[in-house]
């Protein structure tokens, strides 16, 4: 049960001096898996996992310690958009439930070529369209520490699989924060790499000029791990961006600037807090946790100042532009016709185009479909979609100046804690209306999204609710582009001073009988 807890460091040792086996520790995980009440799993297929198991021990026993990868015989679960050989791949829709790919997502071929055993697919919002993982075809993915509240989205069920010792790491993709806003509201670590980083050959497309995929576990030096595994070229994606690879861990530990100390390791940093993030729409608990956060940094070093990020507020727009409408593109090939779901019910061609899709695909899907046609449509291309083109610029623009007088930017990663299923976030701006509110809840994470920067979500503390469970509140990092390694160094100081990534949820929290 302590190890189901442990980071991919702790297991490592745990395999090198034979306390554990390849082999029993995928047991355990499987275990806990077929186990889980809470909705994070959506395929788990013993036999594959243990196939890989045993081919992971073999490696092991031949090769030496400093032979070996960081990630030989670990275990990891793949979100259900990146395309998994031998598991169903749904993206959490009903039009490709069942569909089982012929070849692996580069990501994943990466990570199994790094000795990974792969536990199974993880839930999500379908197709990864949402910020709660309620919009999953299957079931909700609850949050560990109160399993009446969403796990967030849309790799809520990635998220919930860490936090809850269901895996000890996951991979997720994030299009405007669905690998951040999850592991803020789950109290794990997460990290969107920079737009290229990490190939998106195999990830079932939501809007391809957003989509990234990115590692979610305990720790920054996990994520590190895992990053140095899953990224690099891959010449089949346009996209993918030709640099000479990293090793992510290589910095942490060490001082960040000329000026820092043993004592003292960031001290030189400079920390831009964007004013536009800390206004009154944050919650008191979580300007409270991040305020909390920024004095361990400035503890360890660092100084903080005042950024300004004045297009802000035109993110979230040009994203609900952008977005819908590469994925009305992008959802255009499920037809019914090659793969996945087909209406019984159709009589001709034309028929069984709109009746497959509208009997599989789910209201979330319809709605941004739809929203992403009309923008395209004629007459309306250069009023929105190229509109929202040019604002996407600007927004990067804003980033670029705000790092010529700080080195990271930091903030909350949502305003509120998770809220309870069916109802929506807190936020006065839409109190009457939950689906707006929810849209409204990625107000922080979508700017660094549309501007192809890295960003990640560390735990800083918690919001306790009177009589209640304690819910967990992320600090969001935002860096310059291909600064992930000095950012997960930064992130690997906070929680070198934190015991907040260590917290476990309870077994009553997650509705399981102690």
């Amino acid at each position: 049960m302590e190890l189901r807890f442990s980071s991919l460091s702790d297991l490592r040792r745990a395999l090198d001096c034979g306390m554990v086996s390849v082999e029993e520790l995928a047991q355990d995980y499987l275990r806990a898996l077929q186990e889980d009440t809470l909705g994070a799993g959506l395929s788990v297929i013993p036999e594959l996992t243990l196939a890989q198991a045993r081919e992971a021990q073999r490696r092991l026993e031949k090769t030496s310690p400093e032979q070996r990868s960081p990630l030989l015989g670990l275990p990891v679960i793949h979100k259900d958009v990146l395309v998994t050989k031998g598991w169903p791949t749904t993206a959490g829709s009903r039009i490709l439930e069942d569909y089982q790919s012929p070849f692996n997502a580069h990501a994943v071929e990466q990570l199994q070529a790094a000795g990974m055993v792969c536990l199974g697919k993880a839930n999500c919002d379908e197709f990864a369209m949402g910020s709660s993982n309620e919009h999953s075809a299957y079931q909700p993915a609850h949050n560990p520490w109160d399993s009446e509240r969403i796990s967030g989205g849309s790799s809520g069920g990635s998220a919930v699989a860490v936090a809850a010792g269901l895996a000890p790491a996951a991979t997720g993709t994030d299009t405007g924060g669905s690998i951040r806003q999850p592991a803020s509201m789950c109290g794990i670590t997460g990290i969107k790499p920079t737009y290229g980083r990490v190939s998106r050959w195999g990830l079932i497309a939501y809007a391809s000029i957003l989509d990234q995929a990115g590692p979610m576990a305990r720790t920054a030096k996990d994520c590190a791990l895992l990053l140095s595994a899953m990224a690099g070229f891959d010449p089949k994606d346009s996209t993918s961006l030709d640099r000479t690879p990293e090793d992510f861990t290589r910095l942490l530990g060490r001082p960040m600037t000329d000026l820092a100390s043993v004592e003292q390791p960031l001290k030189g940093l400079r920390l831009g807090m964007p004013k536009q993030y800390f206004s009154n729409q944050i919650s008191p608990a979580v300007a409270h946790a991040i305020e909390a956060g920024l004095e361990v940094l400035r503890g360890l070093g660092a100084e903080t100042l005042m950024v300004d990020l004045p297009r802000t507020d035109l993110s979230l727009p040009a994203y609900y532009v952008i977005a819908p409408a590469e994925a009305s593109s992008n959802l255009s090939r499920f037809d019914g016709v090659r793969y996945g779901h087909r209406s019984n019910n159709a009589t001709d061609l034309e028929s069984l185009y709109c009746l497959s899709r509208s009997e599989a695909f789910g209201p979330e899907v319809r709605r941004r479909i739809l929203l992403g046609s009309y923008v395209l449509s004629h007459g309306y291309y250069d009023a929105y979609y190229l509109q929202a083109q040019k604002v996407r610029r600007l927004v990067a623009m804003d980033f670029d100046r705000a790092f010529e007088g700080c080195d990271f930017l930091v903030g909350p990663v949502s305003p509120v804690t998770a809220w309870r299923l069916g109802e929506g976030p807190a936020l006065e701006a839409a109190k009457d209306n939950p689906l707006l509110a929810e849209y409204l809840s990625d107000v922080f994470t979508l700017g660094a999204s549309l501007a192809g920067l890295p960003a990640m979500s560390m735990p800083c503390g918690f919001e306790q609710h009177q009589a209640g469970p304690r819910l967990p509140i992320g600090l969001q990092l935002i860096g310059p582009r291909f600064e992930e390694a000095r950012m997960l160094a930064l992130a690997h100081h906070f929680q070198m001073a934190t015991d907040f990534h260590e917290q476990t949820p309870s077994p009553r929290a997650q509705g399981v009988q102690p």
